[in-house]
């Protein structure tokens, strides 16, 4: 059965830096596009950063520079590493796979930027 795994959430102040990783199953990792998505209590699930089977990348404007999406094909994971977090960070960290119009989510992880 197919399975999406995120890991790596957890606390952080502000100004730190953590490192979220998604073990994706299937075949074809290579080509799948991978994205990352946050959703914060109250708000709806937003976009954070995607990388095409192709090679492209693409970040929200909120997380740009300070964010930087990477996948090791051979191994099937796609990386989110964070630096630089502010408290408006904070949320539910979900990983998707997306392949010819199907999608599948992992079941997330937190991310708390606080002093």
């Amino acid at each position: 059965q197919a399975q999406i795994v995120e890991s790596g959430g957890g606390l952080v102040q502000p100004g730190g830096s953590l490192r979220l990783s998604c073990a994706a199953s299937g075949r074809i990792f290579s080509a799948y596009t991978m994205s990352w998505h946050r959703q914060a209590p109250g708000n709806q699930r937003e976009l954070v950063a995607i990388s095409t089977g192709g090679g492209r990348t693409d970040y929200a404007d909120s997380v740009r520079g300070r964010f930087r999406i990477s996948r090791d094909n051979a191994k099937n994971t796609v990386f989110l590493q964070m630096n630089s977090l502010k408290p408006e960070d904070t949320a539910v960290y979900y990983c998707k796979r997306s392949f010819k119009g199907n999608d599948m989510w992992g079941q997330g992880t937190q991310v708390t930027v606080s002093s």
